[in-house]
């Protein structure tokens, strides 16, 4: 579930000024960070294999659409049709029909004045996408909307998009997506300036064509962003031209201020408008197609589609690695894992066929197993954490066993791909007969061993089993072919101790959108969540010193006089020092104020989350906790929930100040004192927890996972003599 839908599901209960002030902000960081891709992102460029050009051999293809979102927009639709028929263009006004009255008489004296009629949903709530079955029963009211009102056309609210959804919709044309604009809520552009065809899941050859925007909205541009002048949609559509793409420009009359002064905010100067389309009439006079999209999706079916190759987004048709094996080694328990889960069902999307080698934790467990396309084998070998010696014992033993294994299978599977999740970093070298043979070794270092034993174990950083693990971590890393880490923190300390940059890449602990998701889990806004006065804390993950669990506790104890309703729910797998949490609470009086519920699955964790008012991260101070980036952060925004954490280098690597509380790491009166601002502050949490959700929105699990599929694509093509030893 997308960040976004939080936001729509909050939307009525934040004042519109409060609203319109967390865009701004969020616009204007983007700004400052994206400049790379907007608003020109030069990959976009590519042009389609086979591209025949555009009509009448013009150099591009220009093509104007309005948004009509409310009943204000309405009012000004046939005042800018007029202004565009006096400058010689014609256009599309997309409509609302559920929100606003849209007459006969209105879309009659613009379908008869040359414009076009399209469909804008049938709410502008920000919505459409929530489930699949809600998006199926208003599918059924759209279509009957496009029948009724002869559209070919569709365009989603808000700019949100489902290509394989939409396809339940009986349209020539959709034109929800862009070719790049992260100012979105839904920002992954198709990286194209050009028309694509998306197929129908059904597999009948149904399908429609898709107009990405291409010129920035105006909403962005001048009530986001400020912009005075429209020097961005001139440089771009210079850009354009050079490039023969197509110029889909979406214009809404809602914000433009019709022949008269900007009036309210969020308006700006229509003149802005005006003068580009003279700008265009003028400098490309000639030079341009000027289309309606439903003429550039009827030519592109009846004149393109024979020699451009059809174009999907869809997950479900795609396998580009269909065919191909993988080795799959973790000291660590499937599917229980979860980098390693979400990694190896990825693969198995992709047409792969995965064979996963890993720890046995019950003897109830199967041997062999096959989960969700995934073929396991469990080894029998428990992992327990105890001294040095047992640990180096069980990897050991670990390491024999993978190796066996894989030099059995191998003649027979010839796995091309051997993805080993550390710890240990040396169990690399368990797949050295398929290295030999010319299988590519990708070391996936989940934790950087010499930081973490550290901090397990207490050891200064001259102790000789540290230093040892350090040697072990450079040989790996020299064996493997390709290294992954899940965050900034990790890459820039492997590389600083001689990993080529080149052969390391992140790919974050991304949570999965269909589990962390607000819908699924009756997700409620925070102050509803209050109605009981009841305020509920929680900590998910590993129970174990360095966490810093006694430090919470110490907090809760402090404030609970303060916030008599407070709770703190634990949830983790039992441990030797949960045993001493006990006593603590026991000792403070708090068992009816904090209390542990044990493992529990990540479907139910997302829906203990979306149940608490606040997360916590309460980490120690050490040399892991300081570089570790925590997954669980990530998880709370998904569902929309504020989580108090360390200040630490790994966090500040993606957070500041203004998207993320923070607190001084091992001070319980400074966690004690952001538990209770939190609970006091309740609008300006939400503004923290909206703008930290812009910064989850940039890391996905769909846009890691494509990265990791980029990956092995590009060790199996890659000749075998440029493999790094």
């Amino acid at each position: 579930m997308q960040p976004y839908r939080l936001y729509y599901t909050l939307k009525p209960l934040i004042p519109w000024s409060l609203r319109h002030r967390i865009k701004k902000v969020r616009a204007q960081r983007i700004l400052n960070t994206c400049s790379d891709i907007w608003p020109i992102k030069e990959s976009a460029a590519r042009v389609p294999q086979g591209w025949p050009g555009w009509p009448e051999g013009k150099q591009f293809a220009f093509v104007i659409t309005h948004d009509v979102e409310s009943h204000v927009g309405l009012k000004c639709v046939r005042q800018l049709a007029e202004l565009d028929m006096s400058l010689g263009f014609r256009s599309s006004f997309n409509f609302v029909p559920e929100d606003y009255e849209v007459s006969l008489e209105l879309r009659s004296w613009l379908t008869d004045n040359g414009f076009e009629v399209g469909i804008h949903g049938l709410h502008h709530d920000g919505k459409l996408y929530s489930s699949f079955h809600v998006f199926q029963d208003h599918a059924k009211r759209i279509n009957k909307y496009l029948k009724e009102w002869n559209c070919a056309g569709f365009r989603s609210p808000c700019m949100h998009h489902n290509l394989d959804w939409i396809c339940n919709l009986d349209i020539a044309y959709d034109s929800s997506t862009f070719d790049t604009d992260p100012f979105e809520p839904q920002p992954d552009g198709v990286d194209t300036i050009f028309p694509f065809w998306v197929t129908s899941l059904s597999g009948n050859g149904a399908g429609y064509v898709e107009l990405p925007y291409t010129l920035p909205q105006d909403y962005s541009l001048f009530v986001l962003l400020e912009q005075e002048t429209n020097i961005v949609w001139r440089t771009k559509l210079n850009w354009l031209a050079k490039h023969g793409g197509m110029a889909l420009f979406n214009m809404h009359p809602d914000y433009a201020a019709m022949g008269q002064k900007q009036s309210r905010m969020g308006q700006y100067d229509i003149g802005l408008y005006y003068d580009f389309l003279m700008h265009v009439r003028g400098k490309y006079k000639e030079q341009y197609w000027h289309a309606l999209p439903k003429d550039a999706a009827s030519w592109y079916r009846n004149s393109v589609m024979q020699s451009v190759p059809s174009k999907t987004y869809s997950r479900q048709q795609q396998a580009p690695l269909k065919g191909r094996r993988m080795a799959v080694l973790l000291y660590s328990i499937y599917p229980a894992d979860p980098r390693p889960k979400r990694a190896a069902e990825t693969f198995v999307e992709q047409g792969m066929d995965v064979d996963v080698i890993c720890l046995r934790e019950n003897t109830s467990d199967k041997s062999k197993d096959c989960i969700d396309g995934v073929n396991i084998t469990r080894l029998p070998i428990r992992r327990r954490r105890d001294c040095v010696i047992a640990y180096i014992i069980r990897y050991a033993t670990f390491l024999i066993y993978c190796a066996v294994l894989l030099a059995l299978r191998y003649p027979k599977r010839k796995y091309e791909i051997i993805h080993v999740h550390n710890m240990p970093d040396f169990l690399v070298f368990s797949a050295m007969l398929p290295k030999l043979f010319g299988a590519r070794i990708v070391l996936d270092l989940h934790d950087p061993m010499p930081e973490l034993m550290r901090s397990i174990f207490g050891l200064p950083s001259g102790h000789p089993f540290v230093v040892a693990l350090m040697q072990l971590e450079k040989w790996s890393i020299r064996f493997a072919d390709f290294v992954l880490t899940p965050n900034v923190s990790f890459r820039n300390l492997f590389i600083s101790r001689g990993c080529p940059p080149e052969k390391i890449q992140i790919v974050m602990n991304s949570p999965q959108e269909d589990i962390f998701n607000p819908a699924v889990n009756n997700n409620e806004t925070f102050d509803s969540l209050n109605d009981n006065h009841s305020f509920r804390i929680m900590y998910h993950g590993l129970i174990v010193e360095r966490h810093g669990l006694d430090i919470a506790i110490e907090a809760v104890s402090r404030i609970s006089d303060i916030i008599s309703g407070i709770e703190f729910h634990i949830f983790g797998n039992p441990t030797p020092y949960m045993e001493q949490m006990k006593k603590l609470i026991a000792q403070k009086g708090l068992q009816k104020r904090v209390l542990f519920h044990g493992h529990q699955s990540q479907a139910n964790i997302a829906r203990e989350i979306a149940n608490s008012h606040l997360g916590l991260i309460p980490n120690r101070s050490g040399p892991f906790t300081e570089i570790n980036m925590p997954t669980r952060i990530f998880e709370y925004l998904a569902i929309g929930r504020p989580v108090i954490v360390p200040s630490t280098r790994g966090i500040r690597d993606y957070f500041n100040d203004g998207n993320m509380i923070f607190f001084k790491q091992e001070s319980i009166e400074d966690l004690a004192n952001k538990i209770i601002w939190v609970y006091k502050h309740r609008d300006e949490t939400r503004m923290i927890v909206l703008e930290g959700q812009s910064i989850y929105h940039h890391h996905l699990w769909k846009d890691e996972k494509n990265n990791l599929v980029t990956i092995a694509l590009q060790l199996i093509s890659k000749p075998l003599e440029d493999s790094i030893v």
